[in-house]
Order: C-alpha cells, then sequence, then structure tokens
C-alpha cells in the first residue's frame, strides 16, 4: 500500500505542527551505555584531579540556573549566587563553594619546583585560606559528622580540598617563621597575613635547630623506595627539613677523650599540618579572619578532636626517610671512603631514623662493605610503614669506615652506639634500650656478631703469639691494641639477624679481583694518626732483623679473607648464650646446592652458623637484603620477636 501524492499534501500540516511541538520543549530522553572507566571518572573527578569541576558541583550550579563554563568567566559572581540563591542544601551550597574558591586558587598559585615551598602571592593565599575555610565548614556544620558520610565520595573531595589548602597555607606559615626565628624574633606570636591573622602551635614537633626547609610530602616521589606507607586522614603531610648537625657525646679514643659526634637525629621529620577557623558556629566560621594552624608529628599522634570528634590525622610515614636518603649523598661517600679518597666518613655516625622514643625497642642496622645506611632503603621502610612495628620498634643505623680493620671497627662502632645509649638512657632503665635487636648484612653482619660475643682471651692470645708480643714491645701496644682484641657481648641485646655475613671470611677477598682492590683500599687519616706507630711495633724483623720501612696496616679487606688469622679466630667466638639468632644467606644459582651455593661474595658454609633459630636461603646475589624475599623474612621474625618479647599479634 503506497500513499498518494494527494494523500502526503494533506499530511504535511500536521507533520510541521508536530515537528513544531518536539523543537519547542517536549524534548525526550534516550540512553547510552557508560564504560566503568567514565563511571568512576565522572563519580570522583573534579577541580583537583581533573582540571574541571566535579559533577555535584555542576548539579549545583544547575540547580540554580548556572553553568561551569559561565562561572569559570566571573568567579567571584558565580561564588555570590552560589552563596545567596536559594535553593541549595547547606551541604550543595559549601562543598561547591570550597571546589569554586580552590579552582581559583590553582589559577593564581605559581608552579612549584621539585618539593621546595611555593611563594605565594596575597590573592593566591587567601583564595587557599577561603577553601579550607569553606571545606572545614562543610566537613563539621553542615548538619552531618564525618563519620555520617564516610562512605561519600564527595567527603573525599572536600576533604582533599581541606588538606591541599593546610599545605599551601603552612608553606607561607613556615617561610614567615624561619625568617622571624632567624632574626631571633618571638616567632610564636600570632602573625598577620594580609586579612588573616594566623597563630600557630609546633610544640608536638620535636624540632632541634631552625628548620632549613619544608617540602610537600604529596609533591614528591622516591625512586628506590619500592612503597611509600602513609595514612589517610585529616591534614597536610609535610617533611620538615633541618640543618645537618650531629650532637657530640663524650667518647673515650684510643689516646686521650675526645668530642666526636656519635650521633644525630634524623634531620628530616614527618609533620601533618591543620587549619583550625575562630568560631562556633556556621556564622562565625563562615565571618572569621582568625586561623590557627596546629602541627602534629604523625609517628606519634594517630587521631586528634576536631569541633568535638575524634579523626583520623594523616600522615606520610616514608617521605622523611626518603628526603633525608635523596640528599645524604651517602652513595659517592662511601666509595670515597672505601678508597680513601675526599672527605669520606672517618669514624662511626649513628643515624637515629625517627625522634628518640624510650618506649620504642631499638633496632640497630649495620651495613656491609663499602655501603653506608642506604642499604637499609626498603627494610627500614618496610619496618617503619607496618603500624604495629612502628609502634614498638624504633630503628637506629650506623654509618662506619668500612676500609678500617675489623677489630678496630666492632671497638668504635661500640663506642658510638653505647655513647649514643648512654646520652638518651643514662641510668639504662627506658624499655627502648632492653631486648634490642641487632641486624647486620654483609660484614656488618661479622661486626654485628662480634658485638655479640665473648672474646675471652683468644684474641689476645694469637696476637701475643703471631706478633712476638713481649717486654717492652709488648707495653707499647698494649694499652691501644688491648681494647680491641677484648671484649664481652653487648648488653640487653635479645636477638640478631645476620644477611649474607661471611663470617669464616671469603675466598673471594683472596682471589685475583679481591687483591687488586685490596691495593685499592686507603685507611682514614684518623687511623694512620692513632695506630701508626701501634702496627710499626706489630711489624715482625726480617730474616736479617730489619722492620719493614713502611708498615702495611691490615684493612676490611684483609681481614675478611678465608686465610686471615683474625677471622679464622673471630669465627669461634661464643655467642651471647641468651642471644636469639637468625640468618638469611643469599645463593645466586638456583640449580646449585645449597652446601655448595654462594652468593657472587659470600660461600654458604661461611654464612651459616650453627644454633640459629632458623635459616632462609633466598636465590639472590650478595646485597640479598634490598630483595622482597629477604625483607618479609626481617619482618617475619620481627612479627616473632614481638610475639615473644611485647605479646603482640601472632607468629603468622
Amino acid at each position: 500500500m503506497s500513499f498518494t501524492n494527494a494523500r502526503m499534501r494533506q499530511l504535511l500540516p500536521l507533520i510541521a505542527v508536530m515537528a513544531l511541538l518536539l523543537s519547542s520543549g517536549c524534548a525526550m530522553v534516550t540512553m547510552k551505555q557508560v564504560t566503568p572507566t567514565d563511571h568512576v571518572m565522572l563519580k570522583r573527578g573534579d577541580i583537583l584531579n581533573s582540571g574541571k569541576l566535579s559533577a555535584l558541583s555542576q548539579e549545583s550550579l544547575s540547580v540554580i540556573g548556572l553553568t561551569a563554563s559561565a562561572c569559570s568567566k566571573d568567579l567571584p559572581a558565580c561564588r555570590n549566587t552560589v552563596a545567596t540563591v536559594d535553593g541549595l542544601q547547606s551541604e550543595q551550597r559549601l562543598s561547591t563553594l570550597a571546589e569554586l574558591w580552590m579552582e581559583e586558587a590553582l589559577a593564581l598559585t605559581p608552579k612549584a619546583k621539585l618539593g621546595k615551598a611555593t611563594e605565594l602571592p596575597a590573592p593566591a593565599l587567601d583564595a587557599w585560606l577561603e577553601t579550607a575555610r569553606y571545606s572545614y565548614a562543610y566537613l563539621f556544620f553542615s548538619g552531618r559528622t564525618p563519620a555520617q558520610r564516610a562512605l561519600e565520595d564527595r567527603l573525599t573531595q572536600v576533604r582533599d580540598y581541606y588538606n591541599y589548602a593546610a599545605e599551601q597555607t603552612a608553606s607561607v606559615v613556615f617561610q614567615r617563621t624561619r625568617a622571624l626565628a632567624i632574626e631571633g624574633q618571638d616567632f610564636s606570636l600570632p602573625m598577620q597575613v594580609d586579612r588573616w591573622t594566623i597563630s600557630t602551635n609546633f610544640d608536638q614537633l620535636p624540632l632541634t635547630s631552625i628548620p632549613k626547609d619544608l617540602v610537600s610530602a604529596s609533591s614528591v616521589s622516591f625512586a628506590g623506595l619500592r612503597s611509600s606507607y602513609r595514612r589517610d586522614g585529616f591534614g597536610a603531610e609535610l617533611v620538615v627539613v633541618m640543618e645537618k648537625a650531629a650532637l657530640t657525646v663524650p667518647v673515650t679514643g684510643v689516646d686521650t677523650p675526645v668530642e666526636l659526634p656519635v650521633f644525630s637525629e634524623m634531620p628530616a621529620i614527618n609533620a601533618t599540618a591543620l587549619l583550625h577557623f575562630k568560631g562556633d558556629t556556621l556564622e562565625e566560621v563562615l565571618a572569621t579572619r582568625e586561623i590557627r594552624l596546629e602541627s602534629y608529628s604523625p609517628d606519634s599522634t594517630n587521631t586528634v578532636m576536631l569541633r568535638g570528634q575524634e579523626v583520623p590525622l594523616a600522615a606520610n610515614f616514608t617521605a622523611a626517610y626518603g628526603v633525608w636518603l635523596a640528599q645524604s649523598g651517602f652513595a659517592s661517600e662511601s666509595l670515597r671512603t672505601l678508597f680513601g679518597r675526599g672527605e669520606g666518613i672517618r669514624e662511626p655516625h649513628i643515624y637515629l631514623m625517627q625522634p628518640y622514643d624510650p618506649n620504642r625497642r631499638i633496632i640497630f642496622m649495620l651495613h656491609g662493605l663499602g655501603s653506608s645506611p642506604e642499604a637499609w632503603v626498603n627494610l627500614a621502610n618496610e619496618i617503619m610503614g607496618d603500624p604495629e612495628m612502628r609502634r614498638h620498634y624504633q630503628v637506629w643505623s650506623v654509618y662506619y669506615p668500612t676500609n678500617a680493620p675489623i677489630a678496630l671497627n666492632r671497638y668504635t662502632v661500640s663506642n658510638a652506639f653505647n655513647g649514643t645509649l648512654k646520652h638518651f638512657d643514662p641510668k639504662g632503665t627506658a624499655p627502648a634500650t632492653h631486648d634490642m635487636v641487632f641486624i647486620g648484612h654483609s660484614m656488618g653482619g661479622v661486626i654485628a656478631r662480634l658485638m655479640l660475643s665473648n672474646s675471652g682471651e683468644v684474641l689476645w692470645d694469637d696476637a701475643l703469639t703471631r706478633f712476638k708480643l713481649h717486654g717492652e714491645r709488648l707495653k707499647r701496644v698494649e694499652t691501644r691494641l688491648g681494647p680491641l682484641l677484648h671484649f664481652t657481648p653487648q648488653p640487653n641485646v635479645e636477638r640478631a639477624i645476620f644477611i649474607a655475613s661471611p663470617h669464616k671470611g671469603t675466598d673471594a677477598a683472596g682471589n685475583r679481583l679481591g687483591r687488586m682492590i685490596g691495593k685499592l683500599v686507603r685507611l682514614p687519616l684518623t687511623i694512620l694518626g692513632k695506630f701508626g706507630d701501634v702496627f710499626l711495633a706489630l711489624q715482625n724483623p726480617d730474616e736479617a732483623g730489619n722492620k719493614p720501612k713502611e708498615p702495611r696496616i691490615t684493612t676490611s679487606i684483609d681481614n675478611l679473607k678465608a686465610s686471615d688469622p683474625f677471622i679464622e679466630k673471630s669465627s669461634t667466638l661464643p655467642l651471647a648464650p641468651s642471644l636469639k639468632y637468625h640468618s638469611i644467606i643469599a645463593n645466586r644459582k638456583a640449580d646449585v646446592p645449597t652446601a655448595d651455593s654462594d652468593d657472587g661474595l659470600v660461600p654458604y658454609w661461611s654464612s651459616h652458623l650453627d644454633g640459629a633459630l632458623s635459616e632462609k636461603v633466598v636465590i639472590s646475589g650478595h646485597s640479598v637484603q634490598e630483595t622482597p624475599e629477604a625483607v618479609l623474612e626481617v619482618r617475619r621474625i620481627l612479627r616473632e620477636d614481638l610475639h615473644e618479647v611485647d605479646g603482640v599479634g601472632s607468629v603468622h
């Protein structure tokens, strides 16, 4: 059946009327497929992460007849409309105003350099403070508590606005506070910043000097760290960088008592900043120009009270450690030390990875040959990032000249360690200094084992015999050599973990490559100055009765040879009877039987210890302490230790 032309002419007016009706407002609803990615972006995208207003803010604008594009052309007028026009609920109004203020703040803020505080122009700071104000009002004065909105995406968005605004404000306050402190002025007084009055409270931060820098933890990432540990919550995650200032304690040297810089707390600390707006009602908060910036140590504070509500404090537990290592220069300095080039380290130095806490037990880490505290980067980060371990342990690490003889390093490291313990716990009563844990890698494991062993007369008698020490010759060396060869176990150490440690030496130190490296090793001038005459006295005459003109002082490379008399004797020394110890051993070739294996430097027969509570073999080269498998094993052992000593958790 078909229409005639006449019939079509009759229908044309009707079709025209229908088209007119459709175009004049009778809109039709259509449907389209939305991908999961688009769905998530639609829900969670906002001005901070996408550069566009969130869907919720756009909905609020639509309710009162505005659009995002129109608002962007005149933000002040748009904000005024949002603030005054009826039709929006309190939560909609406040959260939309917070995002609109952030849009302006982002536009006015100069691009920051890596990890550096930004110089903010006054209009930008004003916009950030308004962002924080409306975020704060939404979070605590809009009718529902944060706990009641815990699962809502909007809460997370506005919390991020608040945190980011607090970070920007903290940057400005830091710069002004530092300038006042340097000038000797009272920086605790409220400061006037444009039209805002900002008071500060830094009492909870363990500041040891005037900070030199403030780093935004959210603006940096770290190559070389496998994980970054943080806690979601309220506040700006920051790193306060201190001037490098080593503390000193008296240490008995081999000649006379001297003042040496033997320890320092890590010159970078984690901090979290919060902004409090004066006022007890929504109207008062929206009208005030008075703010208080509170700074907290997230290592010791988990939650804070805001407007009568307990909320989690935001925290970054990795950032300070990463900033310190990135700025330390350890990598090149440790090699300069080994080969005696330039300004390498000359005495052991103890680094506290967190501010000292008398109630958290000490884990003491000793690195290996040609290395530094960077050897522990991932292991230390994993310990500090684990909430349970962080509550019960604190990490100390020694940095020592790895070219020195092992006997000397055991002596000087012990002195530095005990001097640091005495400084913080002079009476020896704090839980921190009891049931300590030692962890040593490679030569650091050998030194750790000696610190936990009893020498008796074994090493001294061997020296008397080998160097034919008697009479006047014995008197010349006994005072200074005796303490190096006589020692008892370090008290109050409950557990030790030895990682790829050549307790019985290694053939690699005596092979052609080892001998070549050994010839390049040079000892620090401090050692040559203190022990030159001692080692000269130890040189046995040749067959003609002539002593060598230039004594060759034994280095750590010499000591690590499997045939070295010192390593042969010291490997037989008994460990403290009550000590619990474990071994982690590397095998570089999976198809080689464990008993015949090595890690490229240390053979299994040297790193194996009878009596170990556990022995974990990991397929790896010598730097096995960096592998996830070794880190997991250390964490397992430490959890076992927490269970046995502190009654915390389980061993699984």
